[in-house]
């Protein structure tokens, strides 16, 4: 539980990631625009403003120097509230002829100096433009409020900023909203899963998952089916072997008690007898219950997980055969195995189960044949790449009736004397059905009995 909780911990949400994501992406280049729109005004203005000022300054260049001296600017109106922090200043040598009411008294640059600068004047920074007069003696100062300047650059960017300003959190919250939607088929997601019972089969339904989020939903689906069947084939087998354990437990309680009442040493290792007899039946009905189920569990897994499995024929029929010889010598049986001359393609079943497959059919056919029969078993090579396990008895045979139900579970012909659960058939079908085999019965020609054919591509 730490684990899941670190990992959910860590995670985080999707819609706030996505949030945190664009949001962050808009701020910086609502950021960037703002600052290239800050310092593009400003260097406009500022263009903008040294061209006034270098014309103003070209005014006072045209007029003779006995004109300038006869300028009365105390009475001069003012006509803008920006035209006081606007002064120019007239020098001759070291006199100053005439300046602007606002004017400093003291030279706002050197004498000599030519073009922009900004000096700081009585603690304040402004920006002058200097340049002669016609007389070689005069020189002319036009100067500004830096102050002034970044007022103006500011009353620009105003009706361009506050829109910017006052869009953001609009845009955030339009943001917010946009990605909460898009991420809503994922929160019914989360619900649908959340409120989901255990063993519930039906699949998700999502009708509005976007692309992105359809494979999720598939594979979902795809779990909750393999989990269905899963605890479906649990309950099976719970069932089964509740129902077929009962019999052969309850025979083996009987015969203990028997064996426990003896009067005499025959009677008690006949009850005995029959006692192992009875065990080892357990133990056979719990191996193919188990064998059952764990195929079932395999359903739809096994196949994909091991598509490229080869195994080969001879070597598992082999290992059967070689199983099975005492138990049909016990019965005087003939078991014959009939190579094909040339080599069999490889069976694509793992080499467990192809040993499963084999040995339940075989078995099948020595334990429903009477004593002294004839069981065959033959390979062959067919057009192509594919192969055939044919298994063929003498004995009596499976009516059509039993031929079509030969292969449910627990099914046994009745009137059969022989032990057995009825699982073995459920099997083989099994392993056929999860690696696509071809199962086919019939009568077999040559001994007259049941005939099985496996065959594979």
């Amino acid at each position: 539980m730490s684990g899941v909780a670190s990992v959910r911990k860590g995670a985080g949400s999707l819609q706030a990631r996505l949030l945190v994501t664009v949001l962050g992406l808009v701020s910086v280049v609502w950021l960037v625009v703002a600052v290239s729109t800050w310092m593009d005004t400003e260097h406009e203005v500022g263009e903008l403003l040294d061209a006034h000022m270098s014309q103003a300054a070209s005014l006072l260049v045209s007029l003779p120097l006995d004109e300038l001296t006869r300028l009365n600017l105390s009475e001069t109106p003012t006509l803008h509230e920006y035209q006081p922090k606007v002064v120019f200043q007239v020098w001759h040598g070291t006199e100053l002829v005439v300046r602007s009411g606002t004017a400093p008294m003291s030279a706002m640059a050197p004498m000599d100096a030519k073009g922009f600068a900004e000096p700081v004047i009585d603690g304040q920074l402004w920006r002058v433009f200097s340049t002669p007069g016609l007389d070689a003696h005069v020189s002319i100062h036009v100067g500004e409020h830096d102050q002034a300047r970044q007022d103006v650059v500011w009353a620009s960017l105003r009706s361009v900023i506050w829109p910017m300003a006052l869009a953001l959190p609009l845009l955030a919250f339009g943001v917010w909203w946009a990605v909460r939607w898009a991420v809503r088929p994922l929160r019914d997601l989360g619900w649908q899963v959340s409120h989901r019972q255990p063993d519930a089969a039906h699949p998700l339904l999502l009708a509005d998952a976007p692309q992105e989020a359809q494979p999720l939903v598939e594979e979902l689906n795809r779990l909750f089916a393999r989990t269905a069947s899963l605890i479906q084939s649990e309950r099976r087998f719970t069932a089964d072997a509740a129902h077929e354990l009962r019999t052969p437990i309850a025979a083996i309680r009987m015969q203990a008690q028997v064996a426990q009442g003896a009067l005499d040493n025959d009677e008690r290792n006949q009850a005995l007898d029959a006692t192992l007899q009875g065990c080892d039946r357990a133990t056979r009905l719990v191996a193919q219950l188990l064998q059952l189920a764990r195929l079932e569990a395999e359903a739809g897994v096994a196949p994909a997980a091991q598509a490229d499995v080869q195994t080969p024929v001879e070597s598992s029929l082999a290992q059967v055969l070689s199983d099975l010889l005492p138990v049909a010598a016990r019965r005087n049986q003939r078991l014959e195995a009939e190579p094909h001359p040339t080599p069999v393609p490889p069976c694509p079943v793992p080499e467990a189960l192809v040993g499963v497959l084999m040995r339940n059919l075989i078995d099948n056919a020595l334990r429903y044949s009477p004593d002294h029969a004839r069981v065959r078993v033959r390979t062959e090579a067919l057009p192509g790449s594919g192969a055939r396990l044919t298994v063929e008895d003498s004995g009596p045979g499976l009516s059509d009736e039993h031929l079509a139900r030969l292969g449910e579970r627990f099914f046994r012909v009745v009137g059969s004397q022989q032990p057995g659960s009825g699982l073995g058939w459920s099997i083989v079908t099994r392993v056929a059905s999860l690696y696509g085999l071809t199962l086919r019965l019939g009568r077999s020609a040559d001994l007259g009995g049941l005939r099985v054919d496996v065959e594979w591509a």
